[in-house]
C-alpha cells in the first residue's frame, strides 16, 4: 500500500470537496504554494511532456481551513 500524502488532482478534489478547477484557481491565486501544497509528478513519462499536478492532501486541508478561518474569498466559484 502506498502511504504517500501526495495524491492526484482528482483525489485531492474529492478529499477537499471541491472541483479540480477550483484547485487550479487556488494555485493561481496563491492559496496553495508550489513545493509545499502541490508539485508536478516526477514520474510523468508522457511525450510531449505534460506533467500531472499532485497535491499534499493533509497540508492542503490545513491551508484551506486557515484561509476559511480568515474569511478569505476561498469559496469563490470557478467555471
Amino acid at each position: 500500500m502506498d502511504n504517500t500524502p501526495w495524491v492526484s488532482s482528482q483525489k485531492a478534489s474529492e478529499g477537499l470537496g471541491v472541483s479540480e478547477e477550483t484547485l487550479k484557481f487556488w494555485r493561481e491565486v496563491g492559496y496553495l504554494k508550489p513545493g509545499t501544497h502541490w508539485r508536478t509528478d516526477p514520474h510523468s513519462r508522457f511525450l510531449p511532456w505534460t506533467p500531472e499536478v499532485i497535491y499534499h492532501l493533509p497540508w492542503c486541508k490545513e491551508e484551506i481551513d486557515y484561509w476559511r478561518d480568515q474569511d478569505a474569498p476561498i469559496n469563490k466559484k470557478v467555471a
